[in-house]
């Protein structure tokens, strides 16, 4: 019989710069796995003035029909809204994917400083202690979020830029550069302010609430996959439901410079936004894209803590001889 071994003890054992590797290999998980639901809640949050193709009303009324406890259906309920024969939905289908090359670039290494920044000011501000501490682990949260969006931001920019149905934008550097070129430095920043006042709320509650309910759903502290599945997604399904005003003006203001709204196009940041969105739709108009929101935050966040607290968990027993030798004799 070997001796048991706690699974928070592995976390100290791991350094910053495999904490960082894991969180990168967690982003790109998370990100990729729900990016065509992600396409189509940055099309349902998009505001014009104008009429819009009608591929885009279709889009947006199929996910909100009463899907939304099947993902799949909203995927090819867009493909069928995209094209009317099955190489129309095998071009849309493909159209869902466009920008994700900018989030496999940005999400790995803003999710390697976002997790070696969150594991770092965890242990400083005493979050590794016995028990439940969620305003440090909020705390912690929100460092790693300001380390985050400072970097990822440009990339969430070009993503959404192309995620629109009506982009003309084929490769992140096409986008990018005419972004620049029309807009200034300054479009891949715009956002930003409103980013953080949306991301430091959001992750602030993610971490705190999934520590909590992996504390209470494994209170010995083993590694459990389920445990941390089942966490991550509770955790990413409160905080995308909270802040979800939020992200919808971040989306006008990422996507302004694309828009055939002039007003839209020369909105000078998140006030302006939120009284654009106040005037058109009222406060409904703060939830638009609501489901897909959760559908793609939720299992995206299940995704990311599991990736994450697998390979911390992997990493880590490597560099333990104990573990190594109890794993061994098994």
């Amino acid at each position: 019989m070997t001796d048991d071994y706690d699974y928070e003890s592995l976390g100290n054992n791991a350094t910053l710069g495999q904490d960082a590797m894991a969180g990168a290999l967690a982003g790109i998980a998370e990100h990729c796995a729900m990016y065509p639901v992600d396409s189509i809640k940055t099309r349902m949050q998009v505001i014009q003035s104008v009429a819009r193709p009608q591929v885009f009303a279709t889009a947006a009324a199929a996910v909100t029909a009463g899907h939304q406890h099947h993902p799949h259906r909203h995927l090819h309920s867009a493909a069928i809204a995209e094209g009317s024969n099955y190489k129309g939905m095998k071009v849309a289908s493909r159209n869902l994917w466009r920008g994700v090359n900018s989030v496999v670039m940005g999400a790995g290494p803003a999710h390697a400083v976002h997790f070696a920044t969150y594991e770092a000011c965890k242990e400083a501000f005493g979050g590794n202690a016995g028990g439940h501490h969620p305003l440090t682990t909020a705390a912690a949260g929100a460092c790693a979020t300001l380390a985050h969006d400072a970097l990822m931001n440009p990339f969430d920019v070009i993503k959404q830029r192309m995620q629109l149905g009506d982009s003309a934008y084929r490769t992140v550097r096409e986008c990018a550069r005419s972004v620049y070129t029309k807009e200034g430095i300054a479009a891949f920043y715009i956002s930003l302010p409103t980013t953080l006042t949306m991301s430091v709320p959001f992750q602030s509650i993610q971490f705190a609430t999934y520590e909590y309910f992996r504390k209470v759903l494994n209170p010995t502290g083993e590694y459990d996959p389920k445990t941390h599945a089942i966490a991550g997604g509770l955790a990413g399904a409160i905080a995308s439901a909270v802040t979800t005003p939020l992200d919808v003006v971040k989306t006008l203001l990422q996507t302004r410079g694309q828009n055939a709204d002039a007003r839209i196009r020369n909105a000078s940041g998140l006030m302006d936004a939120v009284h654009i969105i106040k005037e058109r739709y009222g406060a409904r108009g703060f939830f638009r894209g609501f489901k897909p929101r959760v559908l793609t935050v939720m299992p995206s966040a299940a995704i990311s803590w599991s990736v994450y607290e697998y390979f911390k968990w992997f990493i880590s027993s490597n560099n333990n001889p104990i573990q190594d030798k109890n794993l061994l004799s098994l």
